[in-house]
């Protein structure tokens, strides 16, 4: 496997997982949303509305916190699939957080840590020459050394 392709499956491993992550908090906060809209507006005690606006309010916090996680795995995610100039530190980044994330983040931070930190992903976002990565004191053969 070239570093090319490691390079787009860390991007779409990252962006798979912050996906992932979008949805499930996005059900959550609709769940918890709806309930504590209903508490605020068919609460018929002064404490069932002040519960729906914690809730609220609480769904709002997490919205904010979910951000903070998810948008380095989606944007960093994407960026190395388009081999963007900052790729590398915004992968590095998405990568940690989602190492957070057991089994299918852990994998993919994993796989994209090593990738990123390793030898062919320096090679290939640093020096631009992932061929020689393995051995850079290769030297080509002289030419015409066949005489």
């Amino acid at each position: 496997m070239t570093a090319k392709e490691k390079n787009k499956l860390v991007g779409i491993f990252l962006m798979a997982h912050g996906g992932l992550q979008a949805f499930a908090m996005i059900i959550v906060g609709l769940i918890y949303g709806g309930i504590g809209v209903a508490m605020l507006l068919g609460g018929r005690k002064n404490e069932d509305q002040l519960v729906g606006i914690v809730f609220i309010a609480m769904i709002a916090v997490l919205a904010i916190v979910a951000l903070l996680f998810i948008l380095p795995q989606v944007l960093g995610g994407y960026k190395i699939f388009k081999e963007k100039p900052n790729a590398r530190n915004w992968g590095i980044a998405g990568s940690i957080l989602s190492c957070l994330s057991f089994p299918l983040g852990t994998a993919a931070g994993i796989f994209g840590l090593v990738f990123l930190l390793g030898d062919e992903g320096k090679g290939f976002y640093l020096s631009g020459t992932p061929q020689n990565v393995f051995n850079p004191q290769q030297q080509p053969p002289p030419p015409n050394s066949w005489q």
